[in-house]
């Protein structure tokens, strides 16, 4: 690449113009390159070379750009500090237009248990923290049920930030752009132990298909953390008859967090 291309390939990143989107787990498709290489090439012929001493900025962690590799970046380089204030002024996705708050989520910095649902509901969105109506009620019985509380050991934090619009399932680009948060999370928790609430969570953390039935009972693995999943509790309170099955994924959680103590003990 010429110092000319490259240089006006980094200016262009910079304002945020034609920005480099990838397929999850794989190369960009032929029809997006090509796409890519067509637009970068109209715009940068209207567009001035950008001077030596901007060349090479790098974009502020308050507002980096969704999708680009280079936000991915400067998130995952966040202390706990950062990131909370990045989530809170983020405008990654078009959820941040009807937020009352943004949810970052809460609990224990360094628990071993971490649970993680979908998104915020109404009570969520107004409060600022995930899990406060009543599905938030039943998923604190769910923690007590098995001897633990929020706050203590336990974290909980959503695959999405922010509300979507009645109280649906986040679509797929709103996941995308909140991903990097969540995984930059998970690296400053170090939890033993991953509990996926639904299958919204467990599918984009988990980055396959597959229905809640079929992935219970398991142990999964998250970039070398277990993963458990089971049912997220709004869906338990519309379906009363899987509470049996929820209690089952607890107790087998609780048996994998003992195997998985007791291994570290051995190891000392």
């Amino acid at each position: 690449m010429s110092v000319t291309t490259s240089r006006r390939a980094l200016m262009l990143r910079e304002m945020g113009i034609s920005p480099q989107w990838h397929l999850r787990g794989g190369a960009p498709s032929a029809d997006a390159m090509l796409a890519e290489a067509q637009n970068v090439t109209a715009v940068a012929a209207a567009v001035p070379h950008a001077p030596e001493s901007q060349a090479g900025a790098v974009p502020s962690p308050e507002t980096p750009r969704a999708g680009s590799d280079d936000r991915r970046n400067e998130i995952m380089r966040m202390d706990w500090a950062q990131i909370k204030a990045c989530v809170a002024s983020c405008t990654a996705c078009t959820l941040h237009a009807r937020r009352n708050k943004t949810v970052f989520g809460v609990g224990d910095e360094n628990a071993d248990w971490l649970f993680v649902g979908e998104g915020p509901g109404a009570d969520e969105d107004a409060q600022g923290e995930p899990f406060v109506g009543q599905a938030g009620k039943l998923l604190d019985s769910m923690l007590a049920a098995i001897q633990l509380k929020r706050g203590a050991n336990v974290y909980i934090a959503n695959v999405v930030k922010c509300r979507p619009p009645g109280n649906r399932n986040p679509e797929p680009a709103e996941a995308l752009a909140c991903e990097p948060f969540l995984h930059r999370q998970i690296e400053l928790i170090k939890p033993r132990l991953i509990v996926a609430l639904g299958k919204v969570a467990a599918v984009n953390l988990l980055a396959r298909e597959a229905s809640v039935a079929s992935m219970r009972r398991k142990v999964h693995q998250y970039r070398g953390i277990p993963l458990i999943v089971t049912y997220h509790p709004a869906y338990l309170l519309r379906s009363l008859s899987e509470k049996a099955h929820a209690w089952e994924d607890l107790c087998f959680a609780v048996d994998t967090m003992a195997s998985l103590k007791n291994a570290a003990r051995e190891t000392i």
